[in-house]
């Protein structure tokens, strides 16, 4: 159904269209990026790379059977057994389960190929699909927190 693949260069194009695509529809529930993202992209994705080549981080994008991106997903500030995962699926993938997958996968990676223990990860109130898929994937909530100026919640999911 879907497959990751672990953040590379060539990904700029297509993952800086998907984020211009989903915009708005991310900002309905998580706070926007702001124009400078967009504007100062190429250099972004080149500091995503060299954290993820020192290991601070783990950045995937989440591919459908047809190979169009669908989302990313990422751990980050890897240190000590432990990150945070973060993840963002467009909205035309979703409702058909690519999240869950996405966060399933991510976390045999996270055992395995990164040697992490414990992830944990964050979500507004207003995003009752992120906390269904944190929730519907072994993620308990462990307190709140604001993200943005946004009421949410905290989990961590004990991957060991």
């Amino acid at each position: 159904m879907i497959r990751l693949e672990r953040l590379r260069p060539d990904h700029a194009d297509a993952l800086l269209s998907f984020e211009r695509a989903n915009r708005a529809y991310f900002a309905r529930t998580i706070p926007d990026r702001g124009d400078a993202y967009f504007t100062y992209f190429p250099a972004r994705h080149a500091a995503l790379l060299a954290e993820q080549e020192a290991g601070i981080c783990h950045f995937h994008v989440i591919l459908d059977a047809e190979g169009t991106l669908a989302g990313r997903i990422n751990l980050l500030d890897a240190d000590a057994g432990t990150a945070e995962l973060g993840y963002r699926v467009g909205e035309r993938f979703t409702g058909r389960g690519v999240a869950k997958a996405a966060v399933r996968q991510v976390c045999r990676l996270a055992t395995d190929a990164y040697g992490l223990s414990t992830l944990t990860a964050r979500t507004t109130l207003d995003n009752a699909a992120s906390m269904a898929v944190l929730t519907g994937t072994g993620f308990t909530t462990v307190g709140e927190t604001v993200i943005g100026g946004r009421p949410g919640l905290r989990y961590a999911r004990r991957l060991t």
